[in-house]
């Protein structure tokens, strides 16, 4: 049981303010030496990213669809230990949904599975006395879940906050704050940077952080927030361990595991680090960006998901960092690519040379590809046994050319294979939790230990069976149809999802070995590179 003091910052929908309002709050009560913590709701990385920094501790992702509702208090707990508030950032609207499934995934369910009262903040520009509508709507709409009072977002006068005052105060909600218009500055570094200002520690990122932490102490009513935080009841439940999930270490020396990232933030959920660590591994940061070879000693390499797509030109900058992937891939050790990670192991990337470890080449479309997939391990990997299946998620907009190799990574209902599995290579656009399958970290950490694998070998499995965990038994409305041999269950079903793929499949390719030292050429290939538009069917964002 935890008794944490927490709020979940929601709103109407997108746009009214509330990373600002979040990452602010977590500012100034650390600027109180209030002892906090962060969180978001669903997959992004950006945003976790600028609530840890103003937490001066590590942001984490609360997302049912990614490690299963069971999961997220016993997580919560996890994170907010040692804090004496923790803040729970919303997706899109209270109510809203990336699937469509609010009452799984959105931010009201994990208010409600939380016992967290809600703050809705409300960007008030344009609105008068129908702002107690929309509240009253949003506080009757769902009994599980504890509206606590209002932020008023871009207040236009005084005479309009008192008027917004009255008009809330006649349905007896509180107003926990008022900020005017410029208050609440638009100082955050562009969403397409995603966590690198963090993850840099850059001037600008703590500078931004900084002002919002100002703007909020000069509006909201700290006091009267941490009381509506301490009145959260009790959270009953375990609380999550690395160990317990991992089942201990492997025993044996610690292998040195690099994970993408910076000095102030990984390119994947927080949790991986833990779990390898838990593993019996080493975790060293490596920064794709900047450094320009692996950290001595390194026995596997993991680049998550949440590097964006907008640092392919200095991914192909870094010449050294690149031939030296290609050589450690190249020598049988393993090696984890997600999102970009994919391109940046192809041969191309707009033109643009990168690793050459796989025969895949890559453009950047018109279009953003979002969404959940529950996938399925077509074969043993480092990753998974064949026939595993997780949920991840993707949001890219790279086209890969070929989508997948002679071994794929993923498969998923209505789409074509996707990624690539060759040798100790497991490299896809799929990004994945790995709090939903523990298991990925000790297989990883095996690998690592076991060594490279030989030219023809497969990619090592363990010896030791180990045990999967089953989906939480809450299942989604149209269930997914089942595999001829019913597959091993590695975290939450995804909701079904809009067939993946609306083109035919084209011819996939091996992937080519490489030297074995010197510098790295880019596979040759015998067939025409054609753009594969099939995985275009979920949210696209022009």
């Amino acid at each position: 049981m935890s008794a944490q003091p927490r709020l979940v910052v929601s709103a109407p929908s997108s746009g009214h303010g509330k990373t600002a309002v979040a990452v602010g709050l977590l500012a100034a009560c650390v600027a109180r030496g209030i002892p906090a913590a962060g969180f978001k709701v669903g997959p992004d990385h950006t945003d976790a990213s600028y609530l840890g920094l103003a937490a001066g501790r590590p942001g984490r992702n609360l997302d049912p669809r990614l490690v299963g509702a069971q999961r997220i208090a016993p997580l919560f707990a996890h994170g907010a230990s040692g804090s004496q508030l923790s803040v729970i950032e919303g997706a899109m609207g209270l109510f809203d949904s990336l699937t469509g499934q609010p009452e799984i995934d959105g931010t009201a369910a994990v208010a409600a599975t939380l016992r967290a009262p809600v703050v809705l903040v409300v960007d008030v520009a344009a609105m008068g006395h129908s702002l107690a509508a929309l509240v009253h709507g949003f506080r009757m709409f769902d009994e599980m879940v504890h509206l606590g009072g209002v932020i008023l977002n871009r207040v236009a006068s005084p005479r309009h906050e008192q008027m917004l005052r009255t008009a809330l105060d006649d349905i007896g909600m509180p107003v926990l704050g008022a900020l005017r218009r410029g208050d609440l500055p638009n100082v955050l570094p562009a969403r397409a940077h995603g966590p690198v200002p963090v993850a840099h520690r850059t001037v600008e990122a703590s500078r931004a952080v900084r002002r919002l932490g100002e703007a909020v102490i000069g509006g909201l009513d700290l006091d009267r927030l941490m009381a509506l935080a301490n009145a959260a009841p009790t959270l009953p439940g375990p609380i999550w361990t690395p160990s317990e999930a991992v089942g201990g270490e492997l025993g044996g020396q610690r292998p040195i595991v690099a994970l993408a990232g910076g000095p102030g933030a990984p390119y994947t959920y927080v949790e991986t680090a833990e779990l390898l660590t838990a593993a019996g591994a080493d975790v060293a940061v490596v920064d794709p960006l900047r450094d320009e070879s692996l950290p001595a000693g390194t026995r596997a390499l993991i680049v998550g998901a949440g590097l964006p797509e907008g640092y392919a030109e200095e991914l192909s900058a870094n010449r050294r960092l690149c031939n030296a992937v290609a050589k450690f891939a190249h020598d049988g050790w393993p090696v984890v690519a997600e999102g970009v990670a994919l391109p940046w192991l192809g041969r191309d990337f707009d033109g643009r040379p990168m690793c050459a470890v796989i025969d895949a080449s890559a453009v950047t479309g018109d279009q953003t590809v979002a969404g959940y997939r529950e996938a399925t391990a077509p074969t043993t990997s480092l990753l998974a046994p064949a026939g595993a299946r997780i949920t991840g998620y993707k949001q890219h907009r790279a086209i890969v050319t070929p989508r997948a190799g002679s071994v794929p990574a993923w498969t998923w209902a209505g789409g074509h294979p996707e990624g690539f599995v060759w040798r100790q290579v497991h490299a896809s656009q799929l990004g994945l939790h790995w709090a939903a399958a523990p298991e990925i970290a000790k297989r990883v950490v095996a690998a690592a230990l076991a060594g490279p694998a030989g030219p023809h070998q497969p990619p090592p499995h363990h010896t030791q069976q180990l045990p999967m965990p089953m989906p939480h038994p809450m299942p989604p409305p149209h269930p997914m149809p089942m595999l001829a041999q019913e597959p091993v269950a590695y975290g939450q079903p995804a909701s079904p999802a809009a067939s993946d793929d609306d083109y035919e499949p084209q011819t996939m390719a091996y992937a080519q070995p490489m030297p074995a030292s010197g510098p790295v050429p880019a596979p040759a290939s015998g067939q025409a590179i054609l753009p594969d538009l099939a995985d275009t069917a979920d949210i696209t964002v022009p």
